[in-house]
């Protein structure tokens, strides 16, 4: 990314951080909304449950009339019974005195009619016999056969409720009960709503403002468990984003450093050459050549740590003993640790077993600890280097007693391009990259790296891989 982009980043993110009153009414606005649809939603669910209690009062409304359903009687049976034994209804009149079939109630319910609408018998005081019975819409009969013609009818009276108005009262309580069960439900919907609404607004507002560039924003945590998960997840991501973005720009910031001072020198020189105040001779090219060099072994290191992060660095892995491999490693630094009047040694626990590793990677992951030790040992001082058995596998250490390193340095001690001098000086020789490329290394055999102050002075640096 180029520096104008992160200027102009950075312009968004403080322009949004500076204005809490933009932030606000855009969390204001997304709240609105949300709760407008989930109000929506809870209003067509009660619509719907209404609609459904309707269509089934409907339904109840348009059967058959409770009379309707409940006859022809047993005692339309008991008057054509009557009139077939007697050929007429002389002294029918009698069955309503004492019905047969022991059921008073049903026969006060009705009179009987002859073919003209006249009361033959029954117990209606408006209606006595001979009286005419008035002709009604709502009029509830049954006609009286015997062989094959009407020689009467049953006319229902009193008491006679309109069954619309039975099913009427018995829908009634469930109409109440609907209505009541509506209101409750938008209620508790509202409460739910504003629950919801208010963590969710938050966290979509916070998003729209880290897609927009501000990694400074963050959620509030609030609502019920899940949200307050959904916020401390967003939270913790946006850290994450934060913390990669600061490690982008000191990465940038520390690749321009590490290549400043090589490329200086080449340009000093070859500008002089050409100047002619420098010869074109060995004594003068050579210093250029080693710049070159370590300008080659920076890029070859980043590649390496890239593609080490990126697991996409190949291990070749097999049985591998680490008292060996540091033997052969450590007979490599014996002369500049003898120039330094350094002890420089080796010790390993008998009857050691193998790791799985590649020999070629931990070799590496070796010397960047003894030379990162030899960096930092005085003058006569000692290195040792230790192998032995622990329960995770088989450990490597590399103790010095040189300075140690800060407490509260030590977490930074694996990161690229570290040095404990904030000048950056490369006086102690490195680009920092050494610690950071043996961490890698080691994780992407499965092992596991660290480091830690020893008492009195000095670093230990320990990687553990696992034993066959």
């Amino acid at each position: 990314m180029s520096k104008s982009t992160i200027n102009h980043q950075r312009s968004i993110t403080d322009n949004r951080s500076a204005d809490p009153a933009t932030r606000n009414s855009q969390a204001t606005f997304i709240r609105r909304r949300l709760f407008w649809l989930l109000f929506k939603v809870f209003g067509v669910v009660v619509l719907i449950t209404m609609v459904l209690l309707l269509g089934l009062i409907a339904v109840a409304l348009s059967g058959p009339r409770t009379d309707e359903a409940r006859f022809p009687p047993s005692q339309l049976a008991i008057l054509e019974t009557y009139y077939l034994g007697r050929g007429s209804w002389e002294g029918v009149g009698t069955l309503w005195a004492a019905p047969p079939d022991d059921n008073p109630e049903e026969w006060e319910r009705f009179l009987l009619l002859d073919e003209g609408d006249r009361v033959i018998a029954g117990l209606s005081d408006n209606f006595p016999p001979g009286e005419l019975y008035p002709a009604a819409a709502d009029r509830v009969s049954f006609v009286v056969m015997h062989e094959g013609r009407s020689v009467g009818q049953m006319v229902f009276t009193s008491p006679f409720v309109s069954p619309p108005f039975i099913v009427a009262l018995g829908v009634l309580p469930l109409v109440v009960i609907a209505g009541i069960t509506a209101v409750v439900t938008l209620i508790i919907g509202l409460l739910l709503v504003r629950r919801i609404v208010t963590p969710l607004a938050d966290v979509i507002a916070a998003a729209q403002e880290v897609t927009a560039g501000d990694l400074a924003a963050r959620a509030s945590v609030s609502g019920p468990d899940d949200f307050r998960a959904l916020g401390d997840a967003f939270n913790q991501m946006v850290n994450t984003l934060e913390q990669n973005e600061q490690q982008r720009r000191n990465l940038l910031a520390d690749v321009a450093h590490e290549l400043r001072t090589p490329l200086t020198v080449l340009r000093g020189r070859l500008e002089g050459i050409l100047d002619g105040i420098y010869t074109p001779d060995e004594e003068h090219i050579a210093p250029a050549l080693v710049q070159t060099h370590l300008l080659q072994k920076l890029v070859d290191d980043l590649r390496l740590l890239t593609l080490a992060e990126t697991g996409q660095l190949p291990f070749e892995r097999q049985p591998v003993h680490l008292g060996d491999l540091a033997e052969q490693t450590a007979s490599l630094f014996e002369a500049e640790a003898m120039a330094r009047d350094v002890t420089l040694a080796v010790r390993t626990a008998p009857e050691m077993p193998p790791v799985t590793a590649d020999p070629q990677r931990t070799n590496q992951v070796i010397t960047n600890l003894i030379h990162n030790a030899l960096r930092h040992v005085p003058d006569g001082g000692h290195i040792d280097v230790t192998v032995k058995q622990v329960a995770e596998g088989v450990s490597l250490s590399v103790s010095d007693n040189g300075p140690g390193v800060p407490d509260a340095d030590l977490p930074h001690l694996f990161d690229r391009f570290w040095r404990g001098e904030k000048s950056r000086s490369r006086s102690s020789g490195g680009a920092g990259l050494g610690l950071a490329i043996a961490k890698q290394l080691v994780e992407g055999q499965d092992g596991r790296l660290y480091a830690q102050n020893q008492p009195g002075s000095g670093l230990r640096v320990t990687f553990i891989l696992i034993a066959e």
